[in-house]
């Protein structure tokens, strides 16, 4: 008989069901326990296992097949759920429990939202008994660094226009200078000064500025 590859193997879920199934037994029992059916009364085998609550799917009781029928027929998992929590389960399961975000957010995942599959490890049958995996090891947070800043160089003229307005080359915000400019044409306009015409050259360099500025694309609207 050929010696068969130890890379020859099968990690499909359908192969894992059926390695289960031979250790369990066609029924789902497993021949091979040991313990007493934990219901009350009951003396016999518990050979059929079913977990203990919602909240410990993976810590289980152990009942003969009469009493986890019996078991399985009473079981919620929704039992203590408020509406706002079942609603929210219900739109979590339309997604395969899936963090989902507005295209307009761009393809990365907002802060917060971890890969929603935490704890991978569990299904394969691995333990973690000194909590070197712990809950978030397989968890991915989706992070990424902020996309770098854009380069941007003010023109000579634009450069000149700022300093006419007193403002500092790294200002980007159009609202900014807008503002700025408002706030000079109000101090330096001969109707706000008694008729008086001594700013007039002033104010001209102060629109011809916000003339500049306002079409230049070197600032965010």
């Amino acid at each position: 008989m050929p010696q068969r590859s130890p890379l020859d193997y099968d990690i499909s879920v359908a192969a894992d069901k059926r390695r289960r199934a031979r250790l369990r037994g066609m029924s789902g029992a497993v021949e091979s326990s040991t313990r007493a059916c934990e219901w009350p009364g009951c003396e016999g085998r518990g050979t059929y296992r079913a977990p203990s609550s919602p909240e410990r799917l993976n810590d289980f009781r152990w009942f003969c097949l009469d009493h986890v029928r019996e078991y399985n027929r009473a079981w919620n998992y929704f039992d203590g759920w408020s509406e706002d929590e079942l609603d929210a389960q219900a739109r979590a399961d339309r997604t395969w429990e899936r963090p989902t975000w507005n295209l307009r957010d761009g393809t990365r995942p907002r802060q917060g939202w971890p890969h929603g599959e935490g704890r991978a490890w569990a299904r394969w049958g691995f333990s973690d008994p000194l909590e070197v995996l712990g809950e978030a090891a397989t968890r991915n947070p989706g992070e990424q660094p902020e996309p770098a800043r854009r380069f941007r160089r003010l023109t000579r003229d634009e450069q000149r226009a700022m300093d006419t307005l007193g403002l500092a080359h790294d200002v980007e915000a159009r609202s900014e200078v807008r503002a700025r400019y408002r706030e000079l044409v109000k101090d330096l306009h001969p109707d706000m000064n008694q008729g008086a015409r001594a700013d007039e050259a002033r104010l001209g360099r102060v629109i011809r500025a916000w003339d500049i500025l306002k079409r230049s694309r070197n600032f965010r609207d």
